[in-house]
C-alpha cells in the first residue's frame, strides 16, 4: 500500500472512531466496565492485580484516543479555516466545491492551503498598490459607512417583510441579500 491509501485508511479510521468514542453508547459502556470492575473488587479482594487491570485498560485506551481524535481534530480544524477563508474572499458566492471539504485527505487539504496562502498574498498586495496609488493622487479610500439602509425589495415582495434593513456593504448583508434570492 502506498502513503496516500494509507492515509486515507486512518483519516477514515480516526473520523469514525472519534465520532464512535464521544457517542452516549460509548459512555454507557465505559460506566458498565468501570462498574463490573468496582463490583470484582470485593471478590478479588481489592488485589494489586485488580488495581493493575483497570490502570492498564484506561491507559491503552487513552493513549491510543489521544492520538485518534487529535487527527480528526486537526483536519477538522484545518477544513474549517479553508472554508472561512473561502467566504471571506467571495464576494459574489462561495465555491460549492468547498462544501463537503472535511471528507478530503490531508495532501488535498494541503494543497487548498498553499493555494489560499498565495491568494491572500496577491490580495494584501493588491490593496497596498491601491493604497499607495490613492495616497500618492492625494485622494482617500472610499468607505461605505453603516448608517445606509434599504429595505430588500425581494424581501418586502415575496415574503412580506416590510421592516427588513440591511447596513450596505456588510458581509450580513450580503448573506441575507443571497437567502431572499
Amino acid at each position: 500500500m502506498d502513503r496516500t491509501m494509507i492515509n486515507d485508511l486512518f483519516r477514515r479510521f480516526a473520523a469514525k472512531l472519534s465520532t464512535l468514542a464521544g457517542s452516549a453508547k460509548a459512555f454507557m459502556l465505559a460506566v458498565t466496565i468501570v462498574l463490573l470492575w468496582a463490583l470484582t473488587g470485593p471478590t478479588l479482594g481489592f488485589s494489586d492485580t485488580w488495581q493493575l487491570i483497570i490502570n492498564t485498560f484506561t491507559t491503552l485506551i487513552t493513549f491510543l484516543m489521544v492520538f485518534l481524535i487529535q487527527n480528526a481534530q486537526n483536519r477538522e480544524t484545518r477544513a474549517v479555516h479553508l472554508k472561512l477563508d473561502e467566504l471571506l474572499r467571495a464576494v459574489r458566492g462561495a465555491r460549492s466545491s468547498l462544501i463537503n471539504i472535511e471528507e478530503l485527505g490531508d495532501d488535498e487539504l494541503e494543497t487548498l492551503h498553499v493555494q489560499f496562502k498565495d491568494l491572500h498574498e496577491r490580495s494584501w498586495q493588491a490593496l497596498q498598490n491601491r493604497r499607495q496609488k490613492l495616497e500618492l493622487s492625494g485622494q482617500q479610500e472610499p468607505r461605505l459607512t453603516n448608517e445606509k439602509k434599504r429595505v430588500l425589495p425581494t424581501a418586502k415582495k415575496e415574503h412580506g417583510l416590510q421592516d427588513l434593513t440591511v447596513r450596505l456593504g456588510a458581509p450580513l448583508g450580503f448573506i441575507i441579500r443571497r437567502a431572499f434570492k
